[in-house]
């Protein structure tokens, strides 16, 4: 196939990087935006004090489907979040308001 011009070559997948706040808030994430700003130096400048930023983007299941890994991650947390708001309620009352 490959001398015919025919060969097609799959990406390779990246590892699935996973946001842990929590042992139910376990989300697939993507990294969006890396950055380190270096602050300070010692004698020979080398970096002593540095600030690093990280924006990520919760993969969801329209990103990645169904039977992948992030997507059963993502559908975990959402029906673990959609159990809690049942315990609290819905409605006015559940924030405090009583009335006009």
């Amino acid at each position: 196939m490959a001398s015919q011009g025919m060969l097609q070559i799959a990406p390779v997948e990246a590892p699935l990087m996973v946001l842990v706040l929590g042992r139910r808030r376990v989300l697939p994430v993507r990294i969006t935006d890396f950055t380190v700003t270096e602050e300070a130096y010692d004698g020979e400048l080398n970096p002593i004090r540095a600030k690093v930023g990280l924006s990520v983007r919760v993969l969801t299941v329209d990103d990645v489907g169904f039977s992948h890994k992030a997507g059963a991650l993502y559908i975990r947390y959402q029906q673990s979040k959609e159990r809690f708001a049942a315990l609290i309620g819905y409605g006015p009352g559940a924030v405090g308001y009583t009335g006009i």
